[in-house]
């Protein structure tokens, strides 16, 4: 049974007063908040009259997007430490409103900013080099002066949104609060209570009876409700589609993309690209099937294969994480230590806390990192994987301005990913038999199925959803489910047997409601595997690169910054070199498990 959150130890949980320390502190930032926001609407008529007001304003709205973002983070930390909790819900409803406040009574800015000409803009940008901080900010702006429209559509466009995102917040609720995937029988045949938390857990469990049962269960729930959640998805789309329509897209696919400067030709070349090698994935479904002796299920694919039956507490695993990544050089981590020691991590699960795991942050605050931790080597892997976005965001903040300090999604999933790499490439070096190189191993193939595979089927999901419905196509529960499930035959042919109940799959997906996200995991795994390749290998260069990249924040586009470390993903060879990997560990793999059947 779950522990209450007032019965976990407080050295395990992180400090949200680091944020905010205290009510009153609270309801004064809120205060404060809305009294910057008028400040901003009695500026409106003078903005762009001189270099001056400029700069004025851009001021006055830094400080503002500071003081709302603390509220905003520390109201949903709050909030999801006990979703149970009546003043998390508070905090975060006041959150809410404040921000639907701010969009809608500054609805005017980008409109009145994009009415003018960008060279009126650079010139004001010459005459008073104050604004030189601001000028890639501003440059991102008039890149939206097509698709932006008068001030009174973006106040309706405004109030729509805070309207219709209704579906993502009934999933969130359904997902986290009203989900009940009932009891199981654990490997020592008592009942336990089946979550979100512990589901990972039993699907991986070496007894076949309950990882079957934990799936049979995780999806009898989600196809109970599996018509409420396409209703909230099919809403989601709708709103998504509906922004980009009245904008001047010419897909949703096309908006979500653009922030990031990828072309659309980009991301459906990478999908392409990674279908390539589908039937590497299928080879090593297949090794499975002979190490366990079976034709596997779907719910048999996340059992790992060998044994490292290593009991690791808490503590020893920060000792893992920090000795595993000394490649990354004695400054990372002795940085990487302080999430140790400043209350940066809430370690245990704990009733109606939030599932998965987690980083968030806030600007000069240091990162915070949600985890469930168990005593096993994922739950270590994890860790380096969260305390991977925590140190990128530490970096960022350190090194830039706030307008250039929250790097973007598409570089979000590198460094979390490096992390992961050199956790598995330490556990694989310190493997001491057979059994135990093929558990790290097959751990790194799943890593590669988990995170390039099936986060790319993912995208496939949604890009065939969002197409139907933006050729007027119908979208029903049974087309969703439908799709989904001839996705996973696809990806898996007849290497596994694909279970029908897999076609509820996408219903407890949260990432389909931050539309075309998903891909970038994958585009993530791909540039740490050079990066890593290159540390592991002694590459001096590009460690030091490596931390230029960390510190880089949002200081330009995406494809840009990864040249920093000298990386470039328009080049096919970055993909082909990391499954050129992938086929070597198989490789590897299939000796050892040849080795062991036969």
């Amino acid at each position: 049974m779950e522990k209450k959150r007032c019965e976990i130890d407080k050295k395990y949980k992180w400090k949200l007063e680091d944020i905010i320390k205290d009510d009153e502190t609270y309801k004064e930032m809120v205060t404060e908040a809305k009294m910057l926001i008028e400040k901003i609407v009695a500026m409106k008529d003078d903005i762009i009259k001189s270099s001056n007001n400029l700069l004025m304003y851009l001021k006055v709205d830094e400080e503002l997007s500071k003081k709302v973002e603390k509220i905003n983070v520390y109201s949903y930390l709050y909030y999801y430490q006990d979703m149970s909790n009546i003043n998390g819900k508070l905090y975060k409803d006041m959150a809410d409103k404040l921000i639907e406040e701010m969009s809608t009574k500054l609805s005017f800015v980008r409109p009145l900013l994009l009415s003018c000409d960008y060279e009126l803009i650079k010139g004001f940008i010459k005459e008073n080099k104050e604004l030189e901080k601001y000028a890639f900010a501003l440059e991102r702006i008039f890149r939206y002066k097509k698709y932006t429209l008068s001030e009174k559509e973006e106040i309706i466009i405004a109030n729509a949104n805070n309207a219709m995102s209704v579906g993502s917040e009934t999933f969130e609720v359904i997902d986290n609060v009203d989900i009940d995937l009932g009891y199981i029988k654990d490997e020592n045949n008592e009942k336990v209570k089946l979550t979100n938390s512990n589901y990972v857990k039993y699907c991986s469990s070496k007894n076949r009876n309950v990882r079957k049962n934990a799936f049979k269960n995780m999806y009898a729930f989600f196809g109970k409700f599996v018509n409420t959640i396409a209703t909230c998805y099919i809403g989601s789309i709708k709103e998504h589609a509906f922004n980009s329509k009245v904008r001047g897209y010419n897909s949703y696919l096309e908006s979500s993309l653009y922030n990031d400067n990828i072309s659309v030709d980009f991301y459906k070349e990478f999908i392409e690209d990674i279908h390539r090698y589908i039937p590497l994935l299928q080879r090593y479904m297949k090794v499975r099937n002979k190490y366990l002796g079976y034709k596997s299920h779907l719910y048999d694919i996340y059992v790992d294969l060998g044994s490292s039956n290593e009991n690791i507490p808490y503590e020893k695993g920060k000792e893992y994480v920090l000795d595993a990544l000394r490649p990354l050089g004695d400054k990372y981590v002795s940085d990487l230590a302080l999430s140790f020691k400043d209350g940066w991590i809430d370690v245990y699960p704990n009733l109606y806390k939030r599932s998965g795991a987690y980083q968030w942050g806030t600007y000069q605050v240091h990162p915070y990192v949600s985890l469930n931790y168990e005593n096993n080597y994922d739950s270590v892997s994890t860790l380096a994987h969260e305390l991977g976005h925590a140190m990128h965001s530490y970096y960022s903040d350190k090194n830039n301005d706030y307008n250039y300090a929250s790097y973007p999604i598409f570089l979000a999933e590198i460094a979390s990913t490096v992390n992961e790499v050199l956790i598995d490439d330490y556990f694989s070096k310190k493997a001491e038999n057979d059994d135990e190189k093929i558990y790290y191993l097959s751990s790194f193939l799943d890593k590669v199925r988990t995170t390039i595979f099936r986060q790319v089927m993912f995208a496939e999901f949604e890009t065939k959803a969002y197409e139907m419905y933006e050729n007027n196509e119908t979208l029903t529960t049974d087309v969703l489910c439908n799709i989904y499930y001839e996705l996973n035959k696809t990806y898996f042919g007849k290497s596994i047997i694909v279970d029908e109940e897999i076609k509820y799959e996408w219903a407890r997906i949260p990432h389909f409601y931050t539309p075309f996200y998903v891909y970038k995991y994958a585009t993530g795994l791909i540039t740490a595997l050079a990066i890593t390749g290159a540390i592991l290998n002694d590459d001096e260069e590009m460690r030091e690169n490596y931390l230029k990249f960390l510190a880089a924040g949002n200081s330009d586009y995406p494809l840009e910054t990864l040249k920093k470390c000298n990386i470039d993903l328009n080049d096919k060879k970055f993909i082909k070199n990391a499954f050129g990997l992938f086929k070597e560990k198989l490789e590897e793999l299939e000796s050892l498990v040849d080795k062991k059947v036969n």
